[in-house]
């Protein structure tokens, strides 16, 4: 697929997508590697944005340039941000109380601390994804290592096995000290996103390598 229909093709799917305001988003395209650039109103309409892009077949990699930009509205202070963040954590049944420290500059949240679990730390992210203010989110939150190397390789596998759209035996999965690397072959962009997913549900993941590659 040429650079010219991708970029079309992206231009269109992010038309197509409510969540977001096309208009004031620049799309290139280079050897499948696709370039968002402009502003949107929101990180949430920032992230859909991404999203939208890595969809369409033929992509192979999305830099996102994107702004956040608050119209012409006063943005909140980080102070303010700060605290409803610190709510929102504290709000949430899935985040482990006082296990996420909160840290903002410029509209942008630092996530930091330590949970036992990957999707805690998603979660941390999701609840304050959409607080109005919020220019872009550093996740740095660690997962502790708590399964053996083997049980994690396991669970990553039966995984990967149970998604229908993932081959499975096309995809080698290695484990060593709580990182996991994914090699092999997909045959859409969107697959690499539903391998990783895979490889973080496993308890005591840390890190993630993903050298999978378009077959």
């Amino acid at each position: 697929m040429s650079d010219k229909m991708i970029r079309q093709n992206v231009i269109d799917e992010l038309d197509f997508d409510p969540s977001i305001d096309a208009a004031h988003i620049g799309v290139a395209v280079e050897n499948g590697i696709v370039t968002l650039t402009g502003h949107v109103a929101s990180y949430t309409e920032r992230v859909a944005a991404d999203k939208a892009a890595q969809k369409v077949r033929g992509v192979r990699g999305v830099v996102e340039e994107i702004k956040v930009r608050f119209g012409g509205e006063t943005p909140p202070r980080d102070e303010d941000i700060a605290q409803r963040a610190v709510q929102m954590l504290d709000w949430s049944v899935t985040v482990p109380k006082d296990a996420v420290q909160v840290k903002v500059q410029n509209g942008w949240v630092t996530l930091s601390g330590k949970v036992d679990w990957q999707y805690q730390k998603e979660e941390a992210y999701r609840a304050i994804r959409r607080l109005a203010g919020v220019a872009g989110i550093m996740n740095t939150i660690e997962v502790a290592p708590r399964a053996s190397v083997p049980d994690v390789r396991a669970k990553i596998v039966a995984a990967l096995k149970r998604n229908a759209e993932l081959e499975a035996d096309a995809i080698t999965v290695t484990v060593k000290d709580a990182k996991v690397v994914l090699e092999g072959k997909v045959n859409a962009w969107y697959e690499r996103e539903l391998a990783e997913n895979a490889a973080w549900s496993a308890p005591g993941v840390r890190a993630v390598e993903d050298h999978l590659t378009l077959g």
